[in-house]
């Protein structure tokens, strides 16, 4: 019987398989087939095959590994915060009586935002001359103009941006926790912060799940906040803008091809090791 269920769900996966293999196979095979090639737009010389002499060079090259540091850290702060401020506003949300649409239509509104526009907004806020950041504070700043304090408006704008979307993901989770478990451990005695710890937090693990890795690989591939706010300049580079200065901006389709792939390869290896870490565990619960 449930070998009989897992082909039926495979079956019905297969036309949703079938147009992301069209969609996105190509692209993938491609890239890879790029990336064994020396292959400059910028020289008349034909395509030359190096086979792996691409990723050696980017593998050895110090600005992929301060890139792939830079990428790691904004990740790793901004979804950190992101969960713990998006959680509070689930909550609130969750909770609010009177204005419940105009809470949720309100807390909405920055990841709305096109992320281009939202980071533009950033940078002249944080303009020396044109923001008002620094009068607010009393200071003569150039935020952009140093590496961390540019990190820290990088940060600062993926968390204004993004924690709304970590919201929405954990309101769907909270709607599912059945009420009259909450009321019975209330009437039970349990505190709300024991309802929190032993009720809310372990029916939440699976949207937690989803959030912290839909929101993980989002982050690893950020770009349009950095190229927006420093391009990456003072040693703010991520890995995709490594990509795309490779890419686009040299015209060199070996290297930033070989980019791609390892961008690509990063973050199958996320989700392998969220899936991994925590999926078992869920799956066991969900049982």
């Amino acid at each position: 019987m449930r070998r009989v269920q897992n082909v039926k769900g495979w079956l019905f996966c297969t036309p949703a398989l079938a147009a992301m293999a069209l969609v996105t196979a190509y692209p993938i095979l491609d890239a890879v087939r790029l990336s064994l090639y020396r292959y400059d737009l910028r020289h008349a010389a034909p395509p030359d095959f190096i086979g792996i002499g691409n990723y050696f060079s980017v593998l050895s090259s110090e600005v992929w590994w301060q890139a792939l540091g830079n990428t790691l850290l904004i990740t790793t702060i901004s979804v950190f915060f992101e969960l713990v401020l998006g959680f509070a506003l689930a909550l609130l949300m969750h909770k609010a009586v009177f204005g419940r649409r105009t809470v949720r239509s309100a807390a909405l509104v920055p990841y709305a935002i096109i992320t281009v526009v939202a980071a533009l907004a950033w940078k002249f806020a944080f303009d020396p001359t044109t923001g008002f950041v620094n009068s607010l504070l009393g200071v003569d700043r150039a935020w952009l103009n140093e590496r961390w304090s540019a990190f820290g408006v990088i940060i600062l704008s993926e968390i204004w941006k993004t924690t709304p979307f970590m919201a929405l993901l954990l309101l769907a989770g909270l709607s599912l926790i059945p009420d009259d478990v909450l009321r019975a451990a209330r009437v039970d005695g349990a505190s709300a912060l024991q309802r929190f710890r032993l009720i809310t937090l372990p029916l939440m693990k699976p949207s937690i799940l989803v959030a912290l890795l839909f929101r993980t690989l989002d982050a690893f591939r950020i770009f349009d906040s950095v190229y927006v706010l420093t391009r990456g300049a003072h040693g703010t580079e991520s890995v995709s803008v490594i990509g795309y200065n490779t890419l686009i901006a040299r015209l060199n389709l070996g290297l930033g091809s070989a980019v791609s792939v390892l961008i690509f390869l990063c973050t199958l290896a996320i989700a392998l090791l969220f899936t991994k870490s925590f999926g078992t565990p869920l799956l066991r619960t969900g049982r």
